[in-house]
């Protein structure tokens, strides 16, 4: 059986913006609530009944989320422009060779503003 399974975290940060045009409000220094939605994709195991077991996907996440939370975006390597579309691809680049089947993330910085990322 072919499936998608998500899993759903949540950080912290601040950020500013520097590449934006002069006066946007998002060059101040500003913080967020972030959730993250890490999809894997493939087939479940016929054992198991599972794809993965939640904690995999967890525990890749772990290290990151130590290094995201409560802290301030820019001052992480490769993050020195922390867009959301720049920090999918971060979190990609971190967890693809970890999780075989990673589909999507889906990194939401309000409730209503969120970008998604395949890997492409």
């Amino acid at each position: 059986m072919h499936v998608r399974l998500t899993k759903d975290f949540t950080f912290e940060a601040a950020q500013t913006l520097p590449n934006v045009p002069p006066g946007h409000k998002c060059n101040r220094m500003h913080g967020h609530s972030f959730k993250v939605e890490i999809s894997v994709e493939g087939e479940t195991d016929p054992v198991t009944g599972w794809l993965y077991d939640h904690s995999r996907i967890s525990r890749a996440m772990d290290p990151l989320l130590e290094k995201l939370d409560h802290s301030y975006l820019n001052e992480i390597e490769g993050l020195e422009n922390p867009t959301i579309e720049n920090m999918c691809q971060w979190l990609w680049e971190r967890l693809d060779p970890l999780l075989p089947g990673l589909a999507e993330i889906v990194l939401h910085e309000t409730p209503s503003a969120r970008c998604s990322y395949r890997g492409k």
